[in-house]
């Protein structure tokens, strides 16, 4: 295979940021073009929700690299651009400005965007969603001593927001369908952790009801109606009912897409001269037998290196499991795996003081953890993991037995 001399990068996120460098540092010295939608520098999305969020971060400790890194390693920033159209035949991208981009190879980090109510009122004026710097500015500025904020949804993001506008004085209620908060992502025992953790710190939740309609005077919202009747007055509304992968442009270029763009474990989509990593890439991942999106950090930060050495004429495959982390008042976590049965949770640690070990098995092999509070831990499970070794439930969860003893 001749080695590409062109190569064009779609998204200026994480995922797009990283795969340039991981091109520069693998030796690539043909012409690189980032096409970046936002007129910001890329940056790492968790602070939005977490420190940046907060106003303790700038968000200059959120940026990737800094713009005199793009011009030392040659690399073509276009901010402010949209890619429209994607043609395979001729090898060329064309932008919402100026000339077509030629490229040997293409990469899609197109990222995803916030899913949106349809209901009445949810376009009013103060209705948030949390995915760019800009919205996380507009969204700092609602919080404040006895401001009402209404989070619709239970997920990672409403609670992360719903935490940070408790510690700035805000009254928070947050609406979900579910009957417990984070019960998809990390089941009932564990969720149930999370809903304790917010009640504790005056957080009112609104469980197993949806949102009718957003009440607005003047276009601006004023409250929340739910389907089962009630109203919640608000100040603000947050919208975190999760995100949409970006696959308008792969779908219209004639990619295979199926919640999110397909692609084999090197990260190849069904055009061979075109890869996809970040939120968008749905993975036939070796390690589960089964193919695998995962909108996290990790994802967007590891995935790139593997596209960039196959690329080039490498080769290497995606076998990482997910990984993701939390910050909500004083509790953070890390969590890595693909957690299995309810019943099969083993805890290391006591729940009541929120320092603990959650461990999923499966045949007595530790599928997924969760660190509560207590670190120094993805690392040294990770091996057992890998070698799906099985071990004691008993020891497991001994805190004196050491993992390198189970």
């Amino acid at each position: 295979m001749s080695s590409p001399r062109d190569v064009v990068v779609i998204g200026g996120g994480l995922a797009g940021a990283k795969t340039v460098e991981a091109l520069r540092e693998q030796g690539f010295d043909g012409s690189i073009t980032l096409i970046a939608a936002e007129p910001n520098l890329p940056y790492e999305r968790p602070p939005l929700s977490k420190g940046f969020l907060a106003g303790g971060d700038s968000f200059e400790d959120a940026v990737t690299h800094p713009r005199d890194w793009y011009t030392e390693h040659d690399v073509d920033l276009r901010l402010s651009t949209r890619a429209t159209a994607i043609d395979t035949e001729v090898h060329a991208v064309t932008l919402d400005e100026g000339a077509p981009l030629r490229y040997d190879k293409l990469v899609l980090a197109t990222g995803s965007t916030p899913r949106r109510l349809t209901v009445s009122g949810a376009g009013a004026e103060r209705v948030h969603v949390l995915r760019t710097r800009q919205d996380a500015e507009t969204l700092r500025a609602e919080f404040g001593e006895r401001r009402r904020l209404v989070v619709i949804g239970a997920g990672w993001i409403g609670l992360e927001a719903a935490a940070t506008a408790r510690e700035k004085g805000s009254v928070v209620t947050v609406v979900a369908p579910s009957t417990i908060p984070l019960a998809n992502a990390l089941g009932d025992r564990m969720g149930t952790v999370y809903a304790k953790l917010h009640r504790e710190h005056g957080v009112t939740f609104k469980l197993r009801t949806s949102v009718a309609e957003i009440t607005a005077t003047a276009g601006r919202a004023t409250g929340v109606r739910l389907t089962n009747g009630e109203t919640i007055g608000a100040d603000a509304v947050l919208v975190g009912i999760g995100a949409e992968p970006n696959v308008a442009l792969a779908e219209a270029a004639g990619l295979a897409v199926d919640n999110g763009v397909l692609v084999d474990a090197g990260l190849r989509t069904s055009d061979p001269d075109i890869y996809a990593v970040g939120d968008i890439a749905n993975v036939d991942h070796p390690v589960l037998g089964a193919r695998s999106r995962v909108e996290h950090w990790a994802t967007a930060l590891n995935q790139p290196a593997i596209a960039a050495t196959n690329l080039l004429g490498g080769e290497a495959r995606w076998e990482e499991l997910p990984y993701f982390f939390s910050d909500q008042y004083d509790v953070g976590m890390e969590y890595y795996g693909q957690p299995g049965e309810e019943n099969s949770l083993v805890i290391r640690g006591s729940l009541d003081t929120r320092e603990f070990v959650a461990f999923w098995l499966d045949a007595n092999r530790i599928t997924a953890v969760m660190n509560v509070n207590v670190w120094d831990v993805i690392d040294a499970v990770k091996p057992i993991i890998a070698a799906r070794r099985p071990v004691d439930p008993a020891r497991l969860a001994d805190p004196e037995v050491p993992f390198a003893e189970l």
